[in-house]
């Protein structure tokens, strides 16, 4: 869950104040039973986080001057969203304490500005990256020229549909902002400790409090636009397929039961030469498995060729074997239900009755 931390006006205004209330809190917070890991933030808690910051790549052009997301974190901030290291490290507590000037990217960056896979020792700078008294007190040269040390994976930063922007970690204690978070991770539901995360803020600084909005990781996605757009299309997807399912079965089920009516002499003539109930109950069912078997496969065949128009709508892969796997089988167990009443009757009929329906 993600705990709104906000310092109140003319409360640790100093940057060695601030900076010795967060480590309090952090450490306060991580040291509870219930906690597995916590972090802290300003604004990075996926899927749309960070700030749009114009940067500047050491021995390249400033006309070339473009825009990422920066992010202000602990180093802890990675154990709790489960954001892997690819490459190099983290820093340090002893760096965060000191503000140093150190940076860790994403692999979106690390692979658009170094291909090559030498991103580590590179330096980059964050022009507008300035201390704003009394609100965000910053680090000495704070916007000067910060080095990369390490390269995470990509995690969502710009919603659930768009493309993962480039992005960049800096320790959390470069330029403090008012209003911060602390993440935790527990091994019960998160919001669950709330009130124990609530009391170790108090007993930092009484004068603080959580923030009163508190989510956790689950309600943070719902919160997104895409979300509610991607539930809806489900939704009508899925209401379209039933009502088609419905259709299909229907309307088999009424094919089968006229074969089966149109079939009744002959059933009986089978019957009284000696065929069993079992015998004509398969010739029930076979004579719709042909046609069955033809639907699916015409129905796979389509289902891939427009794959593509159909993930407009939908995220993911449109060729999940699985997905396809039980979809099948679906429709299968759907026809044999559908076929089974019409060749149960045909099965049970008396010879003498079928000899003389007309």
């Amino acid at each position: 869950m993600s705990v709104g931390i906000p310092v109140h006006q003319n409360a640790h205004v100093s940057w060695e104040d601030r900076s010795n209330y967060f480590e309090q809190l952090l450490g306060r917070v991580a040291a509870m039973p219930e906690v597995v890991s916590a972090g802290i933030s300003t604004n990075a808690t996926p899927p749309s986080n960070g700030w749009d910051q114009s940067f500047e790549i050491f021995g390249s052009p400033t006309a070339q001057r473009e825009q990422l997301r920066a992010n202000f974190v602990s180093s802890g901030y990675f154990a709790v969203l489960r954001i892997p290291l690819l490459q190099g490290r983290l820093w340090s507590g002893a760096e965060i304490g000191r503000g140093a000037r150190l940076a860790v990217v994403n692999q979106s960056m690390a692979r658009r500005y170094w291909p090559n896979g030498d991103a580590l020792g590179k330096q980059v700078r964050l022009p507008d990256l300035k201390a704003e008294l009394p609100f965000s007190p910053a680090v000495p040269d704070s916007n000067s020229w910060l080095q990369i040390v390490g390269v995470v994976a990509d995690a969502r930063n710009d919603g659930l549909r768009k493309p993962i922007k480039p992005s960049i970690y800096v320790p959390f204690t470069l330029r403090m902002q008012v209003w911060t978070q602390i993440l935790v991770r527990t091994r019960a539901a998160p919001l669950s400790v709330l009130n124990r995360v609530r009391a170790a803020v108090k007993a930092v600084d009484p004068d603080q409090q959580v923030f009163g909005q508190t989510r956790d990781l689950e309600q943070w996605i719902q919160r997104e636009d895409e979300y509610a757009y991607g539930r809806l299309v489900a939704a009508r997807f899925s209401g379209f397929s039933l009502v088609a399912l419905a259709l299909a079965a229907a309307g088999l089920f009424s094919v089968v039961s006229y074969s089966v009516a149109q079939r009744t002499n002959e059933f009986g003539i089978r019957m009284a030469l000696g065929a069993t109930r079992g015998h004509v109950l398969w010739i029930g069912f076979g004579s719709t498995t042909r046609n069955v078997l033809g639907g699916l496969a015409c129905g796979v065949l389509l289902s891939l060729l427009f794959s593509r128009v159909l993930s407009k709508w939908a995220e993911g892969s449109a060729h999940n074997p699985v997905v396809f796997a039980a979809v099948t089988l679906l429709l299968a167990l759907t026809s044999a239900l559908a076929t089974l009443i019409p060749a149960r009757r045909a099965s049970s009929v008396d010879p003498m009755d079928a000899l003389r329906y007309e």
